[in-house]
């Protein structure tokens, strides 16, 4: 059985929480645990019953999970989990620290008028790192790198970038490379500094920052190798 997460009671609250976004967490999650195993078939049908909504927002989960290449359709057998692994990252995260070299520069000017949104997603995360919520790491560790490619006021840019799954994305990078995220608040806080300074090889730094985490995924694989 899995539990879809409780539905917040506040108007604003499921605004920002879609039915559909909640699931495709829990698919997710299914999918960082091991529920579902590369090649096995995700029923559509069957975890509408057990979460006890219609098939539409869970079939509209599975198509945005597809378009994340973490499962794909099959004619006439439905959606079943691929072979994912670091070999997807390493194509996904060379085109976002490209696309958030290019978000940098163009945010520059209105960060360093006024740095707050940045700083308090430092902070957050500082506060999630001392807790140990791994969960509110990558939100806020997610959240920061969204402030930026926000602040450059360019919707194809911002729209290409979410379209990536950047939180699904770092949630495997945590699973897979048991990655301690103190360490990138630690380049977080060099970043919103870098910003809040003028520093005009900012935006070098922040996709420096992306990229390292495929790096360290190729690393951990090539040793495990």
């Amino acid at each position: 059985m899995v539990d879809l997460p409780e539905r917040p009671d506040a108007p604003s609250r499921l605004a920002r929480n879609p039915l559909r976004e909640q699931i495709r967490r829990v698919l997710v999650d299914g999918l960082l645990s091991g529920r579902w195993q590369p090649g096995e078939r995700i029923v559509e049908r069957r975890v509408a019953a057990e979460l006890n909504v219609s098939q539409a927002p869970v079939r509209e989960a599975l198509r945005e999970l597809e378009t994340l290449r973490l499962i794909e359709s099959v004619p006439n057998k439905g959606a079943r989990v691929r072979a994912f692994g670091v070999a997807d990252m390493a194509e996904i995260y060379p085109v976002r620290a490209g696309l958030e070299l290019v978000a940098a520069e163009l945010a520059a000017p209105a960060l360093a008028e006024d740095i707050r949104p940045l700083e308090r997603e430092v902070d957050a995360l500082k506060r999630a790192t001392t807790s140990g919520d791994v969960e509110e790491q990558i939100k806020h560790s997610v959240d920061f790198h969204r402030e930026i490619v926000r602040a450059a006021d360019n919707s194809v840019l911002l729209h290409t970038w979410e379209s990536l799954g950047v939180e699904v994305w770092t949630a495997l990078s945590v699973r897979w490379l048991n990655m301690e995220l103190h360490a990138k608040a630690a380049d977080h806080h060099q970043i919103t500094r870098a910003f809040r300074d003028r520093d005009p090889g900012v935006g070098r730094m922040l996709s420096d920052h992306v990229l390292n985490y495929v790096e360290a995924a190729l690393k951990s694989r090539d040793a495990v190798g």
